[in-house]
């Protein structure tokens, strides 16, 4: 029986109109300039309303060759549920205005079967919109492909937990059929966020907050897990999907195949001037074989 997950953000933080979608999220991926490539395993992408982030994400989807994937994994955090651990969906069809993404209920309960993990109310997956905000360019780039979604929304993870969950999803990672999509922004920075770390040395506020994502950015390139864990407990850096992107990390660790990962893409959603101001720092990556 199909139990359909709605595209609840539909009509606000992005276009229910499927042909304005169609055509919007077409221009950005054309815009990006990038060449599509099979040894694009993965990406990490922003996921705020598409008029603040979506032509960023387009820098990480417009890497993918959907030519030989037949599922994507799909990690995102949570905002509004609190859980200690990660989630999978209950739904069987995540829908979205230009198509709908069959969900892989086999590997759904393979996942089930370690005990691992708990089950997400459908109308907590619906009020989500880290993973939702993906699903339109996923349906885009995997237009005319038959691909099947696993939707794992990531919890408050303790950092064991980060490393069991890597560990236990790493060996995905070593089919070239599975691919990866993570849901994250950057710097939330300013009062609203209780989040007002400047460093005066770069100059403007916003120059100390591209800064600071970038040595977040740096060490996520580096793979390293530990290294990632220790910036953040060093500047506190709100970054949304701290919690996918670990887990990630240690999921690259725990397999055989080398990928690595590159950002291609930074933006704010505004600079910063002053104290007043507020902004959300958006980046996009691309995992790729490290040939």
């Amino acid at each position: 029986m199909e139990k359909a997950r709605r595209a609840s953000h539909a009509g606000s933080w992005y276009t229910d109109n499927p042909r304005k979608l169609s055509e919007e999220l077409e221009g950005w991926l054309r815009e990006s300039g990038l060449t599509k490539s099979p040894d694009v395993r993965g990406v990490i992408a922003p996921h705020a309303g598409y008029s603040y982030s979506g032509r960023a994400a387009a820098y990480a989807f417009g890497n993918i060759d959907p030519t030989n994937i037949t599922r994507v994994f799909l990690l995102g955090p949570s905002h509004h549920y609190y859980t200690p651990k990660c989630a999978l969906s209950t739904a069987t069809v995540y829908k979205t205005p230009i198509g709908d993404l069959t969900i892989d209920l086999e590997v759904i309960e393979e996942l089930k079967a370690t005990g691992k993990f708990e089950l997400m109310d459908i109308r907590v997956d619906e009020a989500e919109h880290s993973m939702e905000m993906h699903l339109p360019y996923l349906a885009k780039v995997f237009e005319g492909h038959q691909v099947k979604v696993v939707p794992i929304l990531v919890g408050a993870l303790k950092a064991e937990s980060e490393a069991m969950y890597g560990q236990l999803l790493g060996k995905y990672v070593d089919d070239p059929q599975n691919f990866f999509s993570v849901s994250s922004d950057f710097c939330h920075w300013g009062s609203r966020f209780n989040y007002t770390h400047y460093d005066k040395k770069h100059g403007a506020i916003h120059k100390s907050i591209e800064a600071l994502d970038r040595i977040g950015m740096d060490i996520i390139e580096t793979g390293n897990p530990d290294a990632f864990k220790e910036y953040l407990l060093e500047f506190d850096n709100t970054i949304c999907g701290r919690h996918p992107i670990s887990v990630f990390l240690h999921m690259l660790k725990n397999c055989s195949t080398s990928i690595k990962i590159n950002f291609l893409r930074y933006e704010q959603s505004s600079q910063c001037k002053t104290m007043r101001d507020s902004s959300v720092s958006y980046a996009s990556a691309a995992a790729k074989v490290d040939a």
